[in-house]
């Protein structure tokens, strides 16, 4: 019979009346009719699976909606996994042809209910031989004492699912048993009401309600589409391996699922059979496998700035456009900067060369021969435009247009040789396509326990999964959200690899590490939490990679109390609160992260936080760039921090961090700042303690201890549930141990910065404590290059460049000690150097500024030694008041030839101050040609080289532990105590 002699139509209607095993036989005529019978797939094929008394939709529980790649598929895989309880049978080795003379079993079919053979399971289980199979016919079945299995068997149920109902406990003592469309219920003297320890059981269809099924290695389980409700629970304990497959867990009372202690040794004959079914479910290898889990926030989400699909991410800003986008133009033009400082006005000296410059004579004065050139200093290489002629960080007007992308999972896994042996791994329990929903918890292990879980949903628990107790838990494409604490705990050395999830919506923090849990997470998306996305803490670790952390109410990753994961190459974006906050003596290493678009810092450092925070993209936020609050600490080196609206970093005096390399950029307000705090106003929200907070580890409260995530919730998880009080205290790592690698520094550094294109100050310094600022390039910044309105304790600013501020170079207040030695200070909006302080200014280079070269003023004692000054219009060296100190062997070189001020100026009636050995350099009036001035022996500064005794070196920080829970921040007029827009959570 041909094929084409029909239409294909009228062919598919006539096939449809075909039963499965005709359909096979029909398969296998010619190509021509096995193309037909599988275009049938829709139809047909629907059909025979959705018909099946023995299975559900492929897809239930949690996407019934979603129709299956293949029906033909599915249901084939079904049939395959219904009959790996029979395959125990001994293995032919010797020839494949042996195959065909292999006896097939004789079973019988027994049928138990009122009016057939047997009117109950203990009776008909009495008689039954090997693999029999035992029909219950509907009814309630109740058993007064436990039934033993005793050889192979099958147990059906007749009818539709919930018309066979068991009350019995039942202990299989065979290798293997078949169970299938039967509900579940305890007897009167136990809740479990299956159990093996030894053998196979497998689980089609059934239903448990209220009760326990117990596997105990070297025993085994397969399950596939069973309900667990009404509390019931599975506990697999010291199994090798187990299935279970789109089951439905609701209602538990403590979790659905426990597993619980290591692998034992002994395998039985189902183990090889299930790793062969565990590997048809699609790796994290398979290509395509990032099409399952979205790489960017969902349509809609607010933030102009999207992750890339690329690993690179370009995309060409300016600066103009970003502040229309933003609409920062006007708060950076309005900036204040300190106490009546605002970028409109300007000294006498910088007014008279402003007038000069509206005079048509003037147009070009700056780049006449007599300007004397400094483009060749130490930092000059930094501004040069590169081979290709674009324009490096330092000397471009707008942002770097370059973030990197995410690594997919495939490329994390190929770097990772320990993330690969994890994904690859099959031991213990595996789980997938399960919902879990509606209970207290959803997979629990602990004690050395193993467990896979693959493409599971985790909906409205309390927690979806804990791992702890050296436990090892793989979690691929799965779906945690709407729990009412955290979302996955791991705790007490417990590991893993956690990957590619959707990890949302959760009332406490999507990932909580702590206490030696040291897990690979790696691309996941985790967001919309209602407090963190990641905590670490407690001495927790763990490596957090390319994932896609964005829109949480708090902090993006939080790390406190000796947390130490390493952070690399995550978008962390679109956060209500910090990207990243350190807080409590937290650590981290922190690198090629992109962080943006948060609205508090982009990364908050404080009290005793000491991470290592480099090669991060910190940009667009909506506050500051870095904060780095009382008593932070950290190396900080190597990072673009740009186009936030707050400062690009900002410092308390009382912290100690070490910044080394970063460009900080086109930032609204300063690059970077150092705030002293000693305004006594609102004291108590500056120091953490919050309304609320009486009791938190104190006398006066309940005694509860809330964590920094948890004060003020009543009725949910904190940081220290489960009696885990001051537990992470004990498992700190000695002081030697975990500074061995870092060497001390005892003053804040500041060194080899970048900081151009701010809407005020470049650096801006009001400070308690002393501070090195070495070989930074300050350039560009609408305000002044440099501003110290209060250092009580010497500032050092050595071998800096500073060149073409909107305003002056660098400007030091009353009563401040500073010392300004080898610097660069270049042309510069207003006077190079306006100092009102007490200090030196020793072998500077001070060209081509608009007002006067260096202007000492107020009651000052000050050295100006070996400087060698050019201004442009202004005064070379002006002394303006009852200044007390020397100014000695400095070298004035006159500026344009029309300038009438004298080059070294001082107001009659001083006596405390001493002109010596100065030498003034003046134009030739003649017509006769005369070489021009250059910088030479040494050439102009700051040198190429560091200052001598300085080096990136790491160091240590404080290993105390104090137990406030929150900081915030405000600003109050006259002295800045805290960020504008910056808080710890």
């Amino acid at each position: 019979m041909e094929v084409g002699s029909l239409p294909v139509e009228l062919w598919r209607v006539i096939l449809a009346y075909l039963p499965l095993p005709d359909l096979g036989r029909c398969c296998q005529v010619c190509r021509a009719w096995r193309e037909l019978i599988l275009s049938l797939d829709n139809t047909r094929w629907r059909q025979l699976c959705l018909g099946c008394p023995e299975c559900r939709h492929p897809n239930w529980p949690s996407q019934p909606h979603l129709e299956p790649p293949s029906w033909r598929e599915a249901l084939k895989q079904h049939a395959l996994a219904t009959r790996t309880w029979t395959q125990n049978g001994p293995e032919l080795q010797s020839s494949a042809c042996l195959l065909f003379f292999r006896r097939r079993k004789d079973r019988r079919v027994w049928h138990v209910g009122p009016g057939c053979e047997f009117e109950t399971l203990r009776g008909a289980l009495g008689v039954v031989g090997a693999y029999d199979r035992v029909v219950l016919h509907p009814g309630v079945y109740e058993e007064q004492a436990e039934v033993a299995l005793k050889v192979p068997v099958e147990l059906v149920g007749l009818g539709r699912l919930g018309e066979v109902a068991l009350l019995v406990c039942m202990e299989q003592q065979c290798p293997t048993a078949r169970l299938c469309n039967l509900v579940f219920m305890p007897p009167w003297f136990s809740t479990v009401v299956y159990k093996t320890s030894w053998g196979h059981v497998q689980l089609d269809n059934c239903n448990f309600e209220g009760a326990q099924l117990q596997i105990r290695g070297p025993g085994t389980c397969q399950a596939r589409f069973c309900s667990f409700s009404q509390g019931s629970s599975a506990h697999l304990l010291g199994v090798v391996l187990s299935l279970l497959d789109s089951c439905d867990f609701s209602g538990s009372d403590t979790a659905s699922v426990t597993v619980e202690g290591p692998p034992v040794s002994e395998r039985n004959w189902a183990c090889k059979h299930l790793a062969a079914l565990a590997r048809t479910f699609p790796s994290c290898g398979v290509s395509g496998i990032n099409s399952s889990c979205p790489r960017g926030p969902p349509v809609g989400s607010t933030g102009g700035h999207q992750p890339p699909g690329n690993n690179v991410k370009k995309e060409h800003v300016s600066i103009e456009d970003w502040q229309r986008r933003t609409e920062v133009d006007a708060v950076c033009q309005g900036t204040v900067i300190e106490d009546g400082w605002s970028e409109g006005e300007r000294s006498e000296g910088e007014e008279g060369g402003r007038d000069g410059e509206k005079t048509n004579t003037t147009k070009n004065l700056l780049t006449l021969d007599y300007k004397i050139p400094c483009d060749n200093h130490g930092l000059s290489h930094l501004l040069k435009p590169r081979a290709d002629g674009s324009l490096p960080l330092a000397s471009s007007p707008d942002p770097p247009p370059v973030t990197p992308e995410p690594l997919t999972l495939q490329q994390e896994l190929e770097r990772d040789p320990e993330a690969q042996m994890l994904a690859a791994s099959t031991l213990g329990c595996i789980l997938r396509r399960c919902l879990f929903r509606e209970g207290k918890g959803g997979v629990h292990l602990s004690n050395y326990g193993q467990a896979r879980l693959e493409g599971n949903v985790f909906r409205g628990l309390n927690y979806a999964v804990r791992c702890i107790q050296n436990s090892t838990i793989v979690m691929l494409r799965n779906e945690v959200c709407e729990c009412r604490a955290s979302g996955v705990f791991l705790r007490l050395s417990a590991q893993g690899l956690i990957a590619e999830n959707n990890i949302h919506s959760n009332g406490e923090a999507g990932l909580d590490i702590r206490k030696g849990a040291n897990p690979i997470i790696v691309c996941n998306k985790i967001h919309s939490g209602l407090r963190s996305g990641v905590v670490v803490l407690g001495n927790g670790k763990g490596s957090i990679r390319s994932n896609q952390i964005y829109n949480n109410k708090e902090a993006g990753v939080y790390i406190l109390f000796s947390g130490n994961p390493v952070v690399s190459g995550n978008h962390i974006f679109q956060g209500q609160a910090a990207g990243i906050a350190i807080n409590e003596n937290g650590r981290g290493m922190i690198t090629e992260n992109v962080i943006k678009e948060n609205q508090w810092g982009g990364v908050d450092i404080r009290r005793g936080g000491d991470p290592i925070l480099r090669n991060n993209y910190i940009c667009y936020g909506f506050s500051d760039g870095v904060v780095v609050g009382e008593r932070g600490r950290g190396l900080i080196e190597g990072n673009r921090v740009y186009c936030n609206k707050g400062c690009g970093v900002w410092v308390m005096s009382s912290s100690l961090p070490q910044l080394l390399g970063n460009y900080i950029t086109h930032n609204c307000m300063y690059g970077l700042a150092v705030f002293c705090r000693k305004d006594p106003e609102n004291i108590e929200a500056r120091e953490g303690n919050w309304p609320g907070q009486e009791g938190i580890g104190g006398d006066g409260g309940s005694g509860e201890r809330r964590g920094v995530e948890g004060e003020g919730r009543e009725g949910q998880e904190n940081l220290n549930e489960e009696g885990e009080l001051f537990a992470w205290e004990s498992d700190l790592d000695s002081e030697d141990e975990r500074h061995s690698a870092r060497r001390s520094i005892s003053v804040a550094l500041v060194e080899s910065n970048c900081m151009s294109h701010n809407g005020a100050v470049g650096l801006y310094v009001k400070s308690s404590e002393p501070l090195n600022v070495f070989a930074n390039l300050v350039n560009s910044n609408r305000g002044n290059g440099i501003a110290v309105l209060q250092s009580s304790q010497l500032t050092r600013l050595v071998t800096n460049c500073i060149l073409e501020n909107g305003q002056g170079g660098v400007t030091v207040e009353k009563d401040c000690r500073v010392e300004l030695r080898g610097n660069g200070i270049y042309e510069n909006g207003g006077h190079g150097v306006s100092f009102s302080g007490n200090g030196q200014i020793v072998e500077n280079d001070v060209v081509g500024n608009r007002g006067y070269g260096i202007q000492v003023s107020g009651s000052s004692d000050i050295k100006v030694l070996r400087n060698r000054v050019q201004p442009a219009q202004g005064c070379g060296i002006a002394v303006l008041g009852p200044v007390k100190g020397v100014i000695h062997d400095n070298l004035l070189f006159q500026g344009h030839p029309g300038n009438k001020k004298t080059l070294l100026h001082m107001d009659p009636g001083i006596e405390s101050c001493v002109l010596r050995n100065n030498n003034i350099l003046r134009h030739n009036n003649s017509f006769t040609s005369a070489p021009p001035w250059v910088l030479e022996n040494p050439p102009p500064r700051p040198l190429p080289s560091s200052p001598s005794g300085l080096s990136s070196s790491q160091y240590p920080s404080r290993l105390g532990i104090s137990m406030t829970t929150r900081i915030s921040a405000t600003v109050e007029s006259g002295c800045h105590s805290g960020s504008m827009f910056c808080s710890i959570l």
